[in-house]
């Protein structure tokens, strides 16, 4: 009985730790050894393929659990940056003006390079700071304003995880609105459909990729759907004993909560990622549910691209890539 059930649990297929990222008009894929990035130009498909490097290879204090979670968060989420900003420039809005009197300063200032690394360390602040602020300080902002009708800490958490859900499905709604975004999101869908098809053992061509399902259970979305609701757990549980009523302290509670919720959630996808039994199949139905809103289907030209950076970061070593 106990094999049975040891059976059951296990996987039932491969599951590759290779991912991805929809860019502009192409796809980041990540390897265990290398990434490697595909645009298709108006020239044609442009290939980038790098070396990956782990910060927590050089500093193995940073592969801890729970730390290894929010390190591989910030990384992944740089490495990203520079790949949005690597595709971009093969589409350079006709619009945008010559650049300015402070721009060239600061270029003559830093030179090309170091310009392009402070970008890059600005588009990531960005990015977080509108993270945190959207999913975690505005609804603690908002709810503050309820604070003298109620007297219960329960109630008052009730009401903010409720503000911040309706704030993170309301982002992504809009977000899928976007017409701009709706491509990227299209080469969303072509990059899961790759994997899946890779995963299955067949043959990495288009017909077999396009017959793939477009929603995959290691996806960016279900991680920050479930990054949230870890969130609101644990400040659950936290402002059980902690003076609720000051909306400060809330705030600053919530930052320092944030690296141990984005490393549980880490753990908690890892688990997932590598099930197949019924309760990862239930655990990961609400994050598969959300990429009807942040992934299309794909057309053809998409899924070559999406198949040509997977095809440059497959180890030669059979299973290196295993999950």
């Amino acid at each position: 009985m106990a094999e049975e059930a040891k059976k059951k649990d296990s996987p039932s297929k491969f599951r590759t730790s290779i991912g991805g990222q929809a860019l502009i008009e192409g796809v980041l894929m990540r390897g265990p050894g290398k990434q490697a990035i595909v645009v298709r130009s108006p020239e044609g498909l442009v290939e980038k393929v790098e070396e990956l490097t782990l910060v927590r290879d050089k500093y193995p204090v940073l592969g801890l659990p729970i730390i290894c979670g929010a390190v591989t968060f910030v990384d992944s989420m740089v490495k990203g940056v520079k790949a949005l900003m690597f595709s971009a420039d093969y589409f350079p809005d006709e619009d945008v003006a010559e650049p300015g009197k402070f721009d060239q300063w600061l270029e003559k200032k830093l030179g090309n390079e170091k310009m392009q690394k402070f970008i890059t360390a600005l588009a990531v602040f960005l990015s977080l700071g509108l993270t945190i602020l959207l999913f975690f300080l505005l609804p603690t902002f908002l709810a503050s304003f309820i604070d003298p009708y109620i007297k219960s800490a329960a109630v008052h958490n009730l009401v903010e995880s409720v503000i911040k859900l309706v704030i993170f499905f309301a982002y992504m709604i809009l977000c899928s609105k976007q017409k701009d975004i709706y491509r990227v999101f299209q080469y969303h869908g072509a990059e899961h459909k790759t994997i899946f098809c890779y995963e299955a053992g067949l043959p990495l061509t288009v017909e077999n990729c396009r017959k793939q399902p477009r929603h995959h259970p290691r996806c960016g979305t279900s991680f920050l759907f479930v990054v949230v609701v870890v969130s609101i757990l644990v400040s659950s549980l936290v402002f059980s004993f902690v003076n609720w009523r000051n909306m400060w302290v809330r705030m600053g509670l919530h930052l320092l909560l944030l690296i141990p919720i984005v490393g549980v959630t880490y753990e908690f996808n890892r688990y997932v990622g590598g099930h197949d039994n019924k309760v990862a199949r239930f655990l990961s139905r609400p994050g598969l549910w959300l990429q009807n809103f942040t992934t299309n289907e794909p057309d053809d030209s998409m899924l070559e691209v999406a198949i040509r950076a997977l095809e440059l970061v497959i180890p030669e070593e059979k299973g290196k890539d295993a999950w």
